[in-house]
């Protein structure tokens, strides 16, 4: 199967801390697999700027190092040499006045003009401010802006706040690249484009849902970050609260923005407030040939968690009773993400053997080996009786759509792109980042006012024992991670 490629309107999209770590990873590989899809028109413009001295040659030079650590060839060096010839540099300080009118006179007239605040949230407001002031921004102009929102729920309102001085929020594009996943928006496509699913999407036929992220890498590198923020910050208060939603929201009236963000918003002033006994919380030590997470944040006394484990109720129609587990941490056992919904057994058991069913459970893989996974009880071939075995339906998208796992978009390639043409369906709203807030902040007060320390855990385990038991007290066990 090819996937149809619709190109973009002429566009300049200028990319604030260009030459920094999200940049060289993802923003432009991602903008090269856009141009060598054919997506990016040939009067599109790339603009990258930070406080570095550096000419347009010399920025061409870092982009192409960029790619070729990521491209894995099959593109040659004349599509290379054509992507790099869009891209230019302009050393701007974001805090001050250097750069800002070379920038102006770089910028076009009359295409679509996007700017990309890869650079840490206190310089966002900074940013619009000068935007506003040079001129260089327009009714139209969109602004694209990382987590972390915020880092807390009075922090991310002053955020929405001085954003919203120079922009209104249909140009305000909070990019969380989970949902730009292909499989997370194949979540919705499975519950709102076929009717097998939508009926059965309720606590009277769902008996759990289980959310899964969990990492193999450390803390290192980044542990000054980390250490301020920890896995409820990092990891839950936005990316598996935005896969909550997804699972959790009632279908949208349209899929278009704001009907699909009020759906979500709705899901997260639903949820119940975390009770003591329904989070978990660890820490990876040392071992494995690996160090602890205390040497890798460089703080011997540090309490931040680097796992979480929780139990999640929704308070509404559809999901009163189904209970949400999720879990995510640094140092487990393999680098996975899934969602797994995990059907009710049936009310009467007709077959002999039907003592050893096993439910049914969709899994949505998130990552690596994208696909969607429904495990269904058959008869086991062979005479002698009707003897029950579960078997998976699997749809790997390497195979069912005829892909390897390079032809798979990755997920900053479409919301760039969503940006471009104009798209919030798969941002964030300001209400919404807030609401998510208002859910987490009490749970962190609570562990903090309490002194609570995160309980050990060893590298390539599966997190701490406490988190088993999370389940098992409700009959119920975690998934495997694995690959």
């Amino acid at each position: 199967m090819v996937s149809r490629v619709i190109p973009v309107e002429p566009f300049d999209l200028v990319v604030f801390g260009g030459t920094g770590d999200l940049a060289r990873r993802k923003i432009l590989p991602g903008l090269f697999r856009r141009f060598l899809a054919g997506q990016m028109p040939p009067e599109a413009r790339v603009i990258g700027a930070a406080r570095a001295a550096m000419d347009d040659a010399a920025y061409r030079a870092f982009a192409a190092e960029a790619i070729a650590e990521t491209a894995g060839g099959g593109d040659g060096p004349a599509a290379r040499a054509a992507f790099l010839e869009r891209l230019g540099y302009v050393a701007v300080d974001a805090a001050g006045t250097l750069g800002w009118d070379e920038l102006g006179r770089r910028l076009r007239p009359g295409v679509v003009r996007a700017c990309y605040f890869s650079v840490a949230p206190a310089l966002f407001g900074a940013l619009a401010e000068r935007l506003q002031a040079h001129s260089l921004a327009g009714p139209d102009t969109r602004i694209v802006v990382e987590k972390p929102f915020g880092h807390d729920r009075a922090s991310a309102r002053a955020l929405n706040a001085t954003l919203a001085l120079h922009f209104g929020e249909g140009q305000i594009y909070r990019i969380d690249h989970y949902l730009g996943k292909e499989t997370v928006q194949n979540l919705m496509a499975v519950r709102f484009a076929n009717i097998l699913f939508e009926p059965l999407w309720n606590a009277r036929f769902v008996d759990h849902v289980q959310i899964t992220v969990a990492e193999t890498v450390g803390v290192a590198g980044r542990g000054a970050y980390y250490d301020q923020a920890g896995a409820m910050r990092d990891m839950v208060q936005n990316h598996l609260m935005q896969l909550i939603c997804l699972i959790a929201m009632e279908p949208p009236h349209r899929f278009e923005p704001d009907a699909v963000r009020d759906e979500k918003l709705k899901v997260i002033r639903a949820l119940d407030p975390l009770a003591p006994g329904d989070v978990v919380r660890g820490q990876y030590g040392a071992g494995a040939g690996v160090a602890s997470y205390r040497a890798d944040a460089d703080n011997p006394a540090s309490d931040t968690e680097s796992f979480v484990a929780m139990r999640v109720r929704i308070s509404n129609w559809r999901w009163k009773g189904t209970p949400f587990y999720l879990r995510t941490g640094k140092r487990l056992r393999a680098r996975a993400s899934e969602i797994a919904i995990a059907f009710r057994e049936p009310p009467h058991a007709i077959f002999d053997q039907q003592e050893g069913w096993k439910e049914n459970v969709l899994s949505i893989r998130l990552q690596p080996n994208e696909g969607i996974n429904l495990r269904v009880m058959i008869k086991e071939p062979g005479p002698g009786g009707m003897r029950l075995t579960d078997v998976p339906l699997d749809m790997s998208f390497a195979t069912a759509l005829g892909a390897n796992g390079a032809d798979i978009p990755d997920a900053y390639e479409r919301l760039i792109m969503d940006v471009i043409r104009g798209n919030q369906t798969l941002f964030m709203r300001g209400d919404e980042v807030e609401a998510a807030w208002a859910w987490t902040d009490p749970a962190i007060a609570a562990w903090q006012a309490a002194g609570d320390r995160p309980r050990p855990y060893d590298p390539g385990s599966s997190g701490p024992e406490d988190a088993l038991m999370l389940m098992h007290r409700d009959g119920r066990r975690w998934r495997d991670i694995r690959e």
